[in-house]
This record gives structure tokens, C-alpha cells and sequence, in this order.
């Protein structure tokens, strides 16, 4: 289960928007076309970005996104009056989802695992470059409650190194590139922060790159709005620091307002504080990840995009020529599997152990798992050249 054929594609929200939402035949993965209602609406439609009602809608969910409609209510307004929900929430797993859920296995037949459909994808690849894409928080680190402390363990970056060795490999994160450099520590990758609008090749130099002089890049679409970062970054902190457990952290061409460990009742009220400062000012724009409010240059830039220069950088925007993986765990790394949709080429896989709507093709549960598949990638790749 490669790509899937392009369809319509929901708005670029959470959920599907009540009036547009549709029965629609999926491919499984036997060949069947099965018409199932995959993912029902849980409640109103959330709107677009930077709509103050719609913001404060929006908190008022966990990401723990169930969906069915039956529950999906009284299960959330339970949860938030859990012992679990509040302190405790931020070392659980954002999911109430078991593989024994009759959701979960619904959703798992339209984006199966890509462990246990390996051989697939590496037949998919046969004959094709292999160009490796990798978020970071959820895929290669652990969700943790203090994003300063979301280091990645020896083994995994050993792993990605050997990844390295073998395909160009980028890390494409909402996080500062500098940041996330500290934490990977690699410098035979190449690093996409501020999702996608702060791009450096290796400084190593490129290994594979068919262009040597234009991997050796440093990109930065969004550098003229580096002044009014800095300045909403004040507002934000300032503003927010009344809200126990709010953390404003600075990405260099975006800001990110995490309420992991904030008091469920206080969501609504620390995205009034968040949105009143962001309606401000009309080149930014306010959406959501995992418990987490992202603030962004209004440019058309965004993961998808970084993959595409990266792609054309490395010299390999035949599309027959390339096989791109990219592996992500949050809203904003939509943008990338859609644009691996467009091009119906490549693999998406989304790191999740609850169903989400989702444009990847294939899923994997945790970084354990992540881990697992690439490592599997290298030990391919030693029988294909030997």
C-alpha cells in the first residue's frame, strides 16, 4: 500500500469539517475496495488558523482525538476530570487508542504498519534513490514534558547515522535548526528547522548530492520577519507567564507556546492570551500541533515544501529516479505527505498510537518502532549492494 490515487483532500485542519465530510471508498492493503466511514467528525468543525473562537475550540480538545462520535464528548470531559489529566498527562502517551479498538483497527487497515509491510516498501524502492526525511519530537526523541530536555538516546543516533551512511537523510522539524542540531548531533545530515524555513546541508559536505555546489546550501525563505519574531517572542512570554506550566520557546523564523503540562480548564484562556497578541499582526499565523500552539510567517512555505527544495537540491527531482520517506508524528508533517501523495511517489509514515486523519500511507506506533524500520532500511540496503 504505496501512495494512495489522488482524491480529495480535506482542509488543512484537525478534522474533517462537518459539511464537507464524506463516505469514501480506501484501498486496503489486500486490494479490496471496502467503503468505510473512516473517521467520523467528533464535534463542530475547527476553523481556519488565527479565528479567535475557533483557537479557543480548538484547546478545547486534548490530542487524544478519538473518533467516535458516540463517545468522543463524554470520554474527553472524563478525562480532563482524571487524576491522569493534568500533571500526570504529561508523561502519558497522547492516546486513549489500544490496538484492540475497533477505530484503531479500522484505521489501521487504511495506514498499516510499516513494519510488518516492510518487504513492500522496500519493493517499491527497488532501483530507486532512497532519501530519508525525519522529524524529530515523536520520531526520533520521546514526547517529554520539558521540550529543552527532548534528547535523543545513543542507539537511535547511531541508527540514524548508519541511515546516513547509506541515503541523504534530513531532518525536518518545527524546532530551531541550531536546536535540534544540539540535540542530533550529526553532521553528515541535512537539518530543515523552523519547519522547513531554516535548510543547511551537511557540514560534512553533501555524499550524494548529483550537485555538489547547490547541496552545500543554506536556505532561509522567512529571514526578513526575524525582527518581528523577536518581538512577539517577548509579548508571548510575557503575556503567558501567569499560566502554569505555559513555555514560549523561540525557533529562530517561528515560536511555539507549549501547554503539555498547563491545567486543562487554563487551555481556553491561554489561547485567548496567545491569539489576543497574534490578531495583532497580520503577517502571522496561529495553528496547532501536539499540545502545542505554533506561531509562523504567513509565507507559502512549510514542511512539504522544505522536502521539494531538498529533493531539487540533491539533484533528484526526477520523479522516477527518487523514492522519499518521510517519517513525523504531528499535524504539521501533513504538508509533507501530501505533497508525497501529489507526487504518488514514495512512502509517509505517521508515528501515532491513536487513529488520526492522515495523509501517509503507512504508520508506526512509536520512536521504538521508528528505530526498528530503519534499521531494517540499512540492513537492506548492505544485501542490495553486496
Amino acid at each position: 500500500m504505496l501512495q494512495k490515487t489522488k482524491e480529495e483532500e480535506p482542509k488543512n485542519q484537525l478534522l474533517m469539517s462537518m459539511e464537507n465530510h464524506k463516505m469514501r471508498v480506501m484501498p486496503l492493503p489486500n486490494g479490496r475496495n471496502d467503503t468505510i466511514q473512516a473517521f467520523r467528525p467528533a464535534c463542530d468543525s475547527i476553523g481556519n488558523d488565527g479565528d479567535d473562537n475557533n483557537i479557543t475550540k480548538n484547546l478545547q480538545f486534548t490530542s487524544h482525538l478519538h473518533f467516535d462520535v458516540c463517545k468522543f464528548n463524554s470520554t474527553w470531559l472524563k478525562s480532563t476530570m482524571s487524576p491522569f489529566s493534568t500533571q500526570r498527562e504529561c508523561n502519558a502517551v497522547d492516546s486513549f487508542a489500544t490496538p484492540h479498538d475497533r477505530n484503531y483497527d479500522q484505521w489501521i487497515m487504511q495506514h498499516p504498519s510499516a513494519l510488518e509491510n516492510f518487504k513492500e516498501i522496500v519493493a517499491a524502492s527497488k532501483g530507486k534513490r532512497i532519501v530519508m526525511f525525519l522529524d524529530y519530537d515523536g520520531t526520533l526523541s520521546p514526547i517529554v514534558d520539558n521540550p529543552d530536555r527532548a534528547f535523543m538516546d545513543d542507539e537511535m543516533r547511531d541508527t540514524v547515522r548508519e541511515v546516513a551512511s547509506c541515503f541523504p537523510t534530513a531532518i525536518v522539524t518545527g524546532r530551531s535548526r541550531d536546536k535540534v542540531y544540539k540535540f542530533v548531533k550529526l553532521e553528515e545530515l541535512y537539518y530543515a528547522g523552523s519547519h522547513g524555513m531554516d535548510i543547511q546541508g551537511p557540514r560534512k559536505g553533501p555524499k550524494f548530492s548529483k550537485n555538489k555546489e547547490k547541496a552545500a546550501i543554506l536556505f532561509q525563505p522567512a529571514s526578513k520577519f526575524l525582527p518581528l519574531i523577536r518581538e512577539v517572542y517577548k509579548l508571548l512570554v510575557e503575556r503567558t507567564k501567569s499560566t502554569p506550566g505555559a513555555k514560549v520557546e523561540n525557533n529562530k523564523f517561528c515560536l511555539s507556546v507549549h501547554f503539555r503540562c498547563v491545567d486543562p480548564q487554563k487551555w481556553s484562556s491561554l489561547a485567548e492570551q496567545v491569539n489576543s497578541i497574534i490578531k495583532e499582526y497580520p503577517n502571522l499565523r496561529l495553528t496547532r500541533g501536539r499540545k502545542v500552539l505554533e506561531i509562523r510567517p504567513i509565507i507559502r512555505w512549510d514542511k512539504g515544501k522544505a522536502l521539494e527544495f531538498l529533493l531539487e537540491s540533491l539533484g533528484f527531482a526526477d520523479l522516477h529516479s527518487v523514492f522519499p520517506i518521510y517519517i513525523g508524528d504531528d499535524q504539521s508533517d501533513e504538508d509533507a505527505f501530501k505533497v508525497l501523495q501529489h507526487r504518488r511517489q514514495g512512502a509517509g509514515i505517521l508515528v501515532s498510537k491513536s487513529p488520526k486523519e492522515t495523509g501517509a500511507s503507512y504508520s508506526l506506533r512509536e520512536p521504538a518502532e521508528v528505530m526498528k524500520f530503519l534499521h531494517g532500511l540499512v540492513e537492506s540496503n548492505k544485501v542490495t549492494v553486496n
